[in-house]
């Protein structure tokens, strides 16, 4: 099962919080999974098809129990996917577009382009649009991967709405134009979790914000091997640039012609090839400040300079 998948499972049981709430949640579910279809003579009728049969489930439950509306369910298969998808049909009827009206699907000029300000007064009313929404088109990716979340709808006056709702809740949600749709996503993992509590998917709220907390822990654990690794890349290469150093004030200067601090240096250095200059001051005898040591490869190398 998809996270996608798992998230819709859940939401689906999610109940309303109010007597208005399962409304609101089917007008969002039939602005993103519905298609009016004009007959002529002023008729028309509705489809809603969808991939999931508790989504199916409900549209059914609520057109009957709300609006005593007529339904036609039809399962049909796909054939690239060999997936189920259900097919609401509900035919031309008296009260059809009167409920059509009241879900904020059509206004008296026609169909509404965005979400109606009445539908979503109420906190719980907002989410329950949010989650009617996702139901419809939402997608997470797995959260073990990158964080991807985006709910896809038909026009940009409606993408912009469903953003705000995000908005109005601290969810920095953006709309992008793709092909023939607009999409509003989100892509930071906080965001994606904050939307799950929002709209009542705790189980997958609290599943999305275990892993990115893992997530979290690997990326601080890996940065710091990370810098660990440069560290000790450019300790060794220090090291390196000293070793050289060395060579060449001793290609022209014996060692116990050196001032006793270079030669305590150069033994050290000799000794503990990959050491720091701070472990080097360690190791002196008495020892040294990191300070100091550095001082005395500042002299070493002026007298190499001066040697060559």
């Amino acid at each position: 099962m998809s996270f996608t998948t798992e998230v819709k499972d859940e939401l689906s049981r999610v109940l309303p919080t109010c007597s208005h709430c399962d409304a609101v949640q089917l007008a969002a579910l039939i602005r993103i999974e519905g298609t009016l279809l004009m007959q002529g003579s002023g008729k028309s009728r509705l489809e809603i098809a969808t991939d999931s049969p508790q989504v199916a489930r409900f549209v059914i439950k609520s057109l009957h129990d709300q609006f005593n509306l007529k339904t036609d369910l039809t399962m049909r298969r796909s054939v690239l996917h060999k997936t189920p998808n259900w097919l609401i049909e509900v035919p031309y009827q008296p009260g059809l577009l009167e409920a059509l009206e009241k879900l904020g699907v059509m206004n008296s000029e026609g169909l509404e382009r965005g979400i109606d300000p009445a539908l979503v007064k109420k906190t719980c009313c907002a989410e329950a649009y949010l989650r009617g929404v996702f139901l419809g088109s939402g997608f997470i990716s797995n959260p073990r991967g990158d964080f991807h979340f985006e709910i896809t709808v038909e026009n940009e006056t409606l993408a912009e709405d469903v953003a705000q709702l995000m908005r109005d809740r601290g969810i920095n949600a953006k709309v992008m134009h793709r092909r023939n749709s607009y999409i509003v996503y989100l892509k930071s993992g906080t965001a994606i979790t904050n939307f799950l509590a929002a709209v009542g998917a705790h189980q997958c709220a609290l599943k999305m914000e275990s892993e990115r907390v893992l997530k979290s822990v690997r990326n601080d654990v890996n940065r710091r091997v990370n810098a660990e690794i440069a560290n000790q890349a450019k300790t060794i290469d220090a090291a390196v640039e000293q070793i050289n150093t060395i060579r060449e004030v001793l290609d022209h200067v014996a060692l116990t012609d050196l001032p006793l601090g270079l030669q305590e240096f150069i033994r050290l250095r000799v000794r503990y090839p990959e050491a720091t200059l701070k472990e080097l001051g360690e190791h002196a005898d008495p020892p040294l400040s990191k300070s100091a040591i550095y001082h005395r490869v500042r002299r070493l190398e002026q007298m190499a300079q001066e040697l060559t």
